[in-house]
């Protein structure tokens, strides 16, 4: 069974997603690990890890600012990504659905989320709002959902 929890610094799952997201697949992963390294979060952000028993096969962040130098919106739930031999399992809803969970917890009643495909974020009840570009001068999608 899947489960996604909330990662913290004392947490002893804290070292091992520095790990993982330093290694996975997708390059924002070594971005990650580094924020985790240098514990650069803001008081209510957050990161959350997807486990199949004890193994980490996804991640997610909560941040106030995203990969944008025109952060016109937040809070974000960012940089999703689940190990290539767990896709299709919807790890990546219980990724955003354990975000968008602790997003209410903190007092927020919208959340956004990045892409830059169309069609994904539509089926967890997210609707595209609008295009931002981006640090590397890509245009993303930008989506919402109200929690």
């Amino acid at each position: 069974m899947i489960n996604v929890v909330r990662v913290q610094k004392e947490d002893a799952l804290w070292n091992r997603l520095i790990h993982y997201a330093g290694h996975c697949s997708w390059a924002a992963g070594k971005h990650l690990a580094a924020m985790l390294r240098e514990n650069s979060f803001r008081e209510w952000e957050s990161v959350f890890a997807a486990l199949l028993g004890d193994e980490i096969i996804g991640y997610c962040t909560f941040l106030e600012t995203d990969y944008y130098p025109e952060n016109r919106y937040f809070p974000w739930i960012g940089s999703v990504f689940v190990d290539e031999k767990h896709r299709g399992n919807r790890v990546s809803q219980k990724l955003i659905e354990a975000a968008a969970a602790y997003a209410k917890t903190q007092h927020f009643s919208r959340v956004y989320i990045p892409a830059s495909m169309l069609g994904f974020y539509e089926k967890y009840g997210f609707v595209r709002i609008d295009e931002l570009v981006n640090y590397a001068g890509d245009t993303d999608f930008i989506f919402a959902r109200d929690i």
